[in-house]
């Protein structure tokens, strides 16, 4: 069988496309697909090397240079492709950081001629474009390769923005050249999320001796957060959505652009306040940290400039910065002011110690927290001019200064509060554990029910009830067993133990002790061992403790169960009792017979169904309205979870329609009673009928409060 040069290709470019895919695979290994013993061998592995390379250093590591793969394939070494190789690892490198030509030359002494002549010279590689002009001297109305530049849109850090045509997509993009100096590597070229600013392709450009780079991405027409921010300064508080949408309309309409008719984000952009706002915009940039996060990559620069967004309202995250986050801070007063803004703890420790940790992931939502307090609020949290790295180090890591805190707008949810605080705690492992976990807080926010349920107004009386959980429960389930047991003991007394003898009544009396005190005992010991994380976890968690998400799961768990695990254990012990009724009337004179055990029976299943089903309503309301929101705003609850809460409400459905049926119970089983016997209890038995009637409408008022409840809280498990 015949091996052609595109079977290998195709199967290596199969397998990275996977391995890109699933984020957990390794890389393929490049020697299981070069042929052995082929004519097209050579061929064929340079190209394997090409794909190797260029993913490896697109983020997908570990990385390899082509001295690797020389010292793994000695065939490289005699390949008359060696020299573009060379190149091609000098521009896969270049796309994770700043790297001079002449740095990367030294390490391949023998080959620097040939390949600085490639990259630079009249026979240039296929992917460096040469142009005719100074790169700084770059205008409109000029052409830079496949790109018509149309209008300049900005100047930043990272060089030159352009508004330029695509000849050969005929499509409107955003084109940003910049020298060696300040070349951008794109991490963001192999980022595909709707809250990214698509990056399609990266040219270098050389020009005499100088090499640069143009990077053409999506061309976004609704402005930055920068200039959101100066109209929130300029505005106040109170402008609610229609502040986004007027610097949106801005603009657009300064590049000429024509605002969207009929468009359903905008529409919904116009019924928040500005606290939402915040939050709507600020679920969308957690998102996208977190997606870029699962792969591998942090953004290190989040700043008003680098959120832009489309002419609808979306944001979208752009300018993801090179290396791990740290770099030196610049000398210029304003240029180190502007440096220290969005800056992290950890960023500024590690500009002051190179040992010091590298930031992560987290320190991006600090940076992001910072960005939504100043559009919150109009100013940062921290002082804006700090005189040195050292200083704005020991003010960040003191956490945000009581002054800060007053400058929250009026109505400005306790939960945006709490969710921004996590954000810019000073200790990254305090912080939310990724993009996506802020992301879902965020969008708590944004739902009214929910975010009260989780971070209830302060004087709310959800708040007060919190810490008197284990008394409330204990009553909960407590108060409607007394009852059932009253009533029980009273219709005993009344039919049958009046007609006993003497002896008879105190062996049943001594049986009761016995059996209610173990059942009482037992049942005790049973709940305070099945609920014990829901005791701790919340008392822990409103002294500071941070609980790992195991623990945090066993709670919620233990919320959701608690209910189910009382109605168990009272349903066991009242059938256990009923069940030995006769054994407590053994070696006595009196006999039991058929009806009045039978009668016992029913009375037992009235007052069992009594002791059960209420104290399973009344755990559960208060644990949704009270203590499983306490969990929530520690960080997203699962998919599966929500599973259980729409299980949760279909057995409260059912515990409702039993609640409705012990008056009928009560009645169906009277009948069964001799005219005399029912007499004597009628009044009884009316009471209890009414007293049913009252209760059952009290738990459906408290069911259908929680029925919402726990639609709300379930939407936030997506």
């Amino acid at each position: 069988m015949t091996v052609t040069h595109a079977d290998p290709v195709a199967r290596f470019t199969t397998a990275w496309q996977h391995c890109l895919r699933a984020a957990r695979d390794s890389p393929p290994r490049l020697a299981d697909y070069v042929p052995d013993g082929t004519v097209v061998r050579a061929g064929v592995l340079a190209d394997l090397v090409r794909i190797d390379l260029r993913h490896r250093w697109g983020g997908r590591g570990p990385a390899k240079r082509i001295a690797d793969y020389r010292a793994e394939f000695p065939e490289v070494d005699a390949s008359p492709e060696l020299v573009d190789l060379v190149c091609e690892e000098f521009l896969a490198r270049r796309g994770r950081g700043p790297l001079p030509l002449e740095e990367f030359l030294a390490e391949y002494p023998e080959l620097a001629e040939a390949v600085r002549d490639r990259l630079t010279g009249d026979h240039g590689h296929a992917g460096v474009v040469r142009v005719d002009r100074d790169l700084t001297e770059l205008a409109p109305g000029q052409r830079v390769d496949d790109f018509d530049l149309r209008t300049e849109l900005g100047r930043g850090r990272n060089g030159r923005v352009f508004l330029a045509r695509q000849l050969s997509m005929q499509r409107v993009v955003a084109v940003r050249v910049a020298v060696a100096g300040g070349a951008d590597p794109q991490p963001m070229v192999q980022l595909d999320h709707p809250h990214i600013v698509r990056v399609f392709d990266e040219r270098v450009l050389t020009s005499g001796g100088e090499i640069g780079s143009l990077v053409y991405m999506q061309y976004l027409p609704g402005g930055t957060a920068a200039e959101l921010l100066r109209r929130r300064r300029a505005a106040g508080e109170g402008a609610g959505g229609a502040l986004l949408l007027g610097a949106l309309d801005a603009a657009t309409e300064a590049k000429g652009e024509i605002r969207p008719a009929d468009s359903l984000v905008r529409a919904e952009i116009a019924t928040l306040s500005w606290p939402e706002t915040v939050a709507w915009i600020g679920r969308r940039l957690a998102d996208a940290l977190g997606y870029a996060d699962r792969h591998g990559i942090a953004h290190h620069a989040i700043d008003p400039a680098n959120v832009l967004f489309t002419s609808e309202g979306i944001p979208k995250l752009a300018d993801f910065a090179p290396g791990d986050g740290t770099s030196t801070p610049p000398d210029s007063p304003t240029a180190l002011r502007d440096w220290l803004a969005y800056r992290s703890p950890e960023q500024l420790a590690a500009a002051l110690d190179p040992d010091a940790p590298a930031p992560d992931t987290r320190s991006d939502l600090y940076a992001l927290g910072v960005l939504l307090w100043e559009l919150l609020t109009g100013t940062r949290p921290f002082t804006e001019d700090p005189p040195t790295v050292a200083e704005a180090l020991r003010e960040r890591r003191a956490g945000v200064p009581a002054a800060a805190l007053a400058t929250l707008p009026a109505d400005c949810p306790p939960a945006l509060r709490r969710v921004l605080l996590t954000c810019l705690d000073p200790d990254p492992g305090r912080r939310w554990p990724n993009g996506t976990v802020l992301a879902e807080q965020l969008d708590l926010c944004l739902d009214p029910r929910a975010r009260d349920l989780v971070d209830p107004p302060e004087r709310s009386w959800r708040v007060r009830l919190r810490p008197w959980r284990v008394v409330l429960i204990s009553l909960a389930i407590a108060v409607p067993n007394i009852l059932a047991s009253i009533y029980n003991i009273d219709h005993n007394n009344m039919l049958m133990h009046s007609r006993q003898s003497e002896q008879t009544q105190r062996q049943f009396e001594i049986y009761s002790v016995i059996v209610n005190g173990f059942g009482f005992a037992f049942g005790t010991v049973a709940l305070v061992y099945l609920a014990r994380y829901l005791i701790t976890v919340p008392h822990g968690l409103a002294a500071g403790v941070r609980y790992d998400e195991g623990v945090l799961r066993k709670a919620r768990a233990s919320a959701v169960r608690l209910g189910d695990w009382a109605a168990l254990i009272i349903f066991s012990l009242w059938l256990v009792s009923g069940l030995v009724y006769p054994l407590a009337l053994r070696g006595t004179s009196d006999v039991v017979s058929p009806s009045d055990y039978a009668h016992f029976v029913v009375l037992h299943t009235v007052s069992g169904v009594v002791a059960l089903t209420y104290p399973f309503l009344l755990t559960n309301f208060y644990i949704v309205r009270c203590v499983y929101p306490m969990f929530l705003g520690q960080g997203g609850i699962e998919p599966s979870e929500a599973a259980e809460l729409r299980a949760l409400r279909r057995r409260s459905g059912l515990y409702l329609v039993l609640a409705a049926s012990i008056p009928l119970i009560a009645v169906a089983g009277s009948t069964l009673l001799p005219p005399p016997d029912l007499a004597k209890i009628i009044v009884t038995l009316r009471i209890m009928c009414i007293a049913s009637i009252v209760a059952f409408v009290v738990v459906y008022l408290m069911f259908r409060a929680m029925e919402q409840d726990l639609d709300a809280l379930r939407r936030r498990a997506g």
